[in-house]
């Protein structure tokens, strides 16, 4: 048997459908099929692996319309409804023409800058005249022409419409830029051979029971195409992001740690205050702390209040203090928490003396008024840990530390001499990233000084403490260059990350 009648007898029902039109574009052998836009796809796949054809893929882009497009090409834009109250009530003062458009602030500002530009209006003496004639105001505007005209590839673009395009992407939601991949394919020899060609076979598609039962020596079964491709199956797992949590998580459970959690949005109180950070500190400020607009919270462990505002005031006989009158009210403001220290803040408070010797771990989201960038994000993932202990020294603390960044599979980490409100002496860890040959920051630890565990525990003692960011350590784990990656939640990228835990 020679190969075309071989490949003939492998042929699938799908395949033989679209032989008959294989010298058309794929457009037409969907209409002319009578086959939806995959199953066409996938039966030039299976003519792909048989040597009948040869697909290729290019990615080509589109202008689409953005939500704003959609209601507007179906309502018209802000600009013609301005326009058409205009034509029955002209001159109409800024405010009688907006409470008449029934226009958003921003759609009525879009729409006077519009009109002027185009000198479709003139403003003087406070109101807004017509500056065309009536019979004018029919003619859709070249921007109402090419949202009628859209979707469409950008390529079709002419000059005018491209110039027109630029003016409308400064407008929110109005239009998009998609890419969509297109499929195309060329004929082999083969191919040529078998297009345009109806091929008919009497064959058994599938063995079934009924088929066993009436089976004859006559009846011949499809060959099996051992050389098909087949889907790639993938299994069910967690987001790669909660896979190194979970691990995380897992690494200081296996030390002895026992997890706090607590709420996202907190008082200042236990964020900064309960903290030693002074209430002029600048990681106070609005450049770094989100502020919630509720109103001030409750402190409701006032016991530790009068302690929080003498060690502020005055050190509690430990030290100066920051020597300023501390005000509760600045303590009441709600923020959404900058680290999840304010969880070991918290936890330290409600510690008895035959609580002692303990070890607490936190994995939380925090919140930082941050630019963003391939480095940073405003909100983050951070692990917390706190070791309350009066044996515990600075060493076991490096120690704890250069365990869990072992763990997590860094081998390479250097601690940094450092400063922090709360903490003395204080360190900064590194962990060193070998496809860009630099060392990276992931957070700040320390022993807390003795104004904080005085005020909370009610005595001085040692607790080791760290804040470390987890974003940067998921990044690095996945080998992914750019911290936005982590949720673009492309699906096929999240099916190719590797199982971390």
């Amino acid at each position: 048997m020679d190969k075309k009648s071989d490949i003939i007898e492998r042929l699938s029902p799908l395949e033989r459908k679209i032989i008959p039109f294989l010298h058309h574009p794929i457009e037409k052998i969907v209409k002319d099929s009578e086959l939806d836009e995959t199953s066409v796809i996938k039966a030039l796949r299976f003519l792909e692996s048989k040597g009948v054809l040869s697909l290729s893929t290019a990615v080509k882009k589109k202008v689409i319309l953005g939500t704003n497009g959609i209601y507007y090409k179906k309502n018209h834009l802000p600009e013609r409804n301005l326009l058409h109250l205009l034509e029955t009530h002209n001159h109409l003062s800024f405010d009688e023409a907006k409470k008449m458009s029934k226009l958003s602030d921003n759609e009525f500002k879009v729409s006077l800058g519009a009109l002027k530009n185009k000198r479709f209006i003139v403003i003087a003496n406070g109101k807004i005249s017509l500056n065309i004639p009536k019979e004018e105001l029919v003619k859709k505007t070249p921007e109402e022409q090419l949202l009628e005209e859209l979707p469409m590839p950008l390529e079709n673009l002419n000059k005018e419409q491209r110039e027109i395009l630029e003016v409308l992407k400064q407008r929110k939601d109005l239009v998009e830029i998609a890419e969509e991949n297109t499929v195309s394919f060329k004929l082999t020899s083969l191919g040529d051979q078998l297009a345009g060609k109806e091929i008919t076979l009497n064959l058994i598609e599938e063995i079934t029971p009924e088929v066993i039962k009436t089976w004859s020596k006559n009846k011949k079964v499809r060959k099996y195409d051992i050389d098909a491709s087949v889907p790639r199956i993938y299994a069910g797992k967690r987001h790669f992001v909660n896979q190194t949590l979970e691990r995380a998580r897992k690494i200081w459970v296996e030390m002895g740690f026992k997890e706090m959690e607590g709420n996202i949005a907190e008082t200042s109180f236990w964020v900064f205050d309960a903290l030693f950070t002074p209430q002029d500190h600048p990681a106070r400020e609005m450049q770094d702390t989100f502020f919630i607009k509720v109103p001030p919270g409750k402190i409701k462990d006032r016991e530790h209040l009068k302690p929080v505002k003498e060690s502020h005031e005055n050190g509690m006989g430990i030290s100066k203090g920051w020597q300023y009158s501390w005000n509760e009210d600045i303590a009441k403001r709600v923020v959404l928490r900058t680290h999840t220290t304010s969880l070991s803040a918290r936890t330290i408070a409600s510690l008895k003396e035959n609580d002692l010797p303990a070890k607490f771990f936190a994995i939380g989201k925090c919140f930082r008024n941050e630019t963003v960038d391939w480095n940073h994000a405003f909100e983050f993932y951070q692990t917390e840990g706190i070791v309350v202990d009066k044996n515990v020294t600075f060493v076991n603390l490096l120690g704890y530390l250069q365990v869990f960044y072992k763990k997590m599979g860094f081998d390479k980490i250097r601690f940094r001499p450092s400063f922090f409100a709360y903490t003395e002496p204080s360190v900064e860890i590194d962990v060193f990233h070998p496809a860009r040959k630099e060392w990276i920051e992931l957070g700040g630890a320390g022993i807390f000084r003795p104004e904080v565990t005085l005020a909370l525990l009610g005595k001085v003692t040692p607790v080791l403490a760290w804040g470390q960011g987890l974003d940067r350590i998921i990044r690095d784990v996945h080998k992914i260059k750019d911290i936005r990656e982590m949720y673009s939640n492309d699906i096929q990228d999240i099916r190719d990350k590797k199982v971390s835990i």
